[in-house]
């Protein structure tokens, strides 16, 4: 019997191929996980692995790239990189915030942009959720307040508040926001919420103004993208009308916050607690929310679960496959 024939020998990285071309500055986690079920499908320039400088290499490849796929974590997508791309018409964002792509310039020259739609919605608001309970019932303070001995020496830990019938303002009442919403209407809280217009299939009390949102809710849990409008929209003015009992909890951008005076806040008293997935120069967290027993800090991870991660592989790779068949984008962020 005669011998099988060996497999097809993938062309090296200088070879031509017959694959689409895909650009990526720098591998996004989704990339890495997934290796072969993107190289099986696509040929990735790989910019982070070549020895010329940026523009160099995009200059060498820029009649052929027709799709880049990126991540929210950068690195940005300028005006600048996009006009060394003249041929590119797509890009693929594996997150649902579009801040570090010049959007302007995509919609000037007609170039369509995907992002992860709602792979990570219902994995964000379970973080927003889960935030909110371990602030309220000093879950990871009592689980530190244990694991140093202290139960035994100093006794009980101080007692946690109930989360139901809690005030809830939700600022950005879009996907996530709308399933916040709904598991907290479970455990009995009362909604409102402040967002760009005012949501007809909702009943839930809108307010136009967040200053005004958050002096009538107990706690505050931010929902929305970043844009110029929305950054430090959440300011000391916000923060002090939220309250010495109030709860103030991240999972949209850090840059949503002003940082700095939250942190001044916290440390004076002046809000009650804080439940943080983002920061404003992530991985870089204030040194002085460390110390505090009422904060609760996770190093970005509300997207992320083994679930939504490949239900992310599957949207990227269908986006870049819709676009190279002339076929309708799955998750299309603005017009095509």
């Amino acid at each position: 019997m005669a011998a099988n024939p060996p497999p097809p020998r993938a062309p090296p990285e200088n070879e031509p191929s017959d694959l689409p071309q895909v650009l990526v500055l720098k591998p996004p986690p989704v990339l890495n996980a997934f290796w072969d079920h993107f190289t099986k499908r696509f040929q990735i320039l790989k910019v982070w692995e070549s020895p010329l400088p940026v523009d160099q290499f995009l200059a060498t490849h820029a009649r052929s790239i027709r799709a880049l796929l990126c991540a929210g974590t950068g690195p940005p997508i300028t005006a600048e990189i996009i006009r060394l791309l003249p041929s590119l018409r797509l890009v693929v964002t594996t997150s649902v915030g579009l801040n570090h792509i010049d959007l302007t310039e995509c919609r000037r020259l007609g170039i369509a942009v995907a992002d992860a739609g709602d792979v990570f919605s219902e994995d964000v608001a379970d973080m927003a959720v889960g935030l909110l309970i371990d602030v309220l019932r000093k879950v990871s303070a009592a689980d530190r307040y244990v694991r140093k001995g202290l139960w035994a020496a100093k006794g009980d830990y101080p007692l946690g508040s109930k989360l139901g019938g809690k005030r809830i303002g939700i600022v950005g009442l879009g996907s996530i926001g709308f399933l916040v919403a709904k598991r907290l209407e479970a455990f009995g809280c009362s909604i409102s919420y402040n967002s760009r217009k005012r949501k007809v299939f909702v009943s839930y009390p809108f307010y136009t103004n967040v200053c005004e949102l958050a002096a009538n809710s107990d706690a505050l849990i931010i929902c929305c993208g970043l844009t110029d409008q929305t950054r430090h929209m959440i300011n000391r003015e916000v923060l002090l009308a939220l309250g010495k009992e109030g709860v103030i909890v991240n999972i949209g951008r850090g840059a949503i916050i002003d940082e700095k005076e939250m942190v001044q806040c916290l440390a004076e008293g002046q809000i009650g607690g804080a439940g943080l997935d983002v920061f404003e120069n992530e991985p870089n967290v204030p040194k002085e929310l460390f110390a505090l027993d009422n904060v609760v800090l996770e190093p970005h991870l509300a997207v992320f679960t083994p679930e939504s991660f490949k239900a992310l592989r599957d949207l990227m790779i269908g986006n870049l496959e819709a676009f190279f068949s002339n076929k309708p984008l799955l998750s299309p962020a603005i017009d095509e």
